[in-house]
């Protein structure tokens, strides 16, 4: 049966965080892994054993507080996808009202800075 297992552990850095994750991915059944360092969170979907999860966690981290164990959230009902169809509809409309940004050394102040010039409007840029 599959299980979800959410503890909240300390992931100050990414090597924390990169050994956590290998730790507990080595063990039997872990389907789905998900570190949250907002939060503080691990969550782990899978047939594993959450005692071999908390145990593997405390290894690596030295702490680990068990959150929640228990079955995975139903998947969303239909209305939500209905939501999400809309909202991707949206996202092509926003992407074509983008503009592309162009480089104009005369304006640019890091250009100024570097010391290029334009002598002649037709020329590109030169260092000096």
């Amino acid at each position: 049966m599959t299980k979800r297992t959410v503890l909240r552990v300390d992931v100050s850095c990414q090597k924390c965080k990169r050994q956590l994750l290998l730790s507990v991915s080595k063990l039997e059944g872990v389907d789905k892994m998900e570190i949250d360092a907002g939060k503080s969170t691990l969550v782990v979907t899978g047939d594993a054993d959450p005692i071999d999860i908390i145990v593997q966690t405390r290894k690596k981290c030295k702490y680990a507080q068990v959150i929640t164990i228990g079955p995975p959230p139903d998947p969303p009902k239909s209305g939500g996808d209905q939501k999400k169809k809309e909202k991707e509809e949206k996202k092509p409309n926003q992407k074509a009202q983008s503009k592309a940004h162009i480089h104009d050394p005369s304006t640019c102040i890091v250009c100024e800075q570097m010391g290029l010039h334009r002598d002649d409007p037709l020329l590109s840029c030169s260092i000096m």
